[in-house]
């Protein structure tokens, strides 16, 4: 997903987009402990789309605060 799609979210649809993103990242990460994932590439999907959400909340906060 990129940035402008989260941008287009609200604070609390990326609350929660976001622990659903690190739920599935643990579930990924355990997988891969015990040689059962499928695709490693999605772990790295996963973390950036984690940064992307984190940044988006940031540049909410930011703006929050400067208005």
């Amino acid at each position: 997903m990129k940035a402008s799609e989260f941008r287009s979210l609200s604070a609390d649809e990326l609350s929660t987009r976001l622990l659903s993103l690190k739920d599935e990242l643990f579930k990924l990460r355990f997988q891969q402990a015990i040689n059962q994932l499928d695709n490693p590439m999605r772990i790295s999907a996963v973390k950036k789309d984690i940064a992307r959400i984190k940044t988006v909340q940031r540049e909410l906060e930011l703006h929050g605060a400067n208005s």
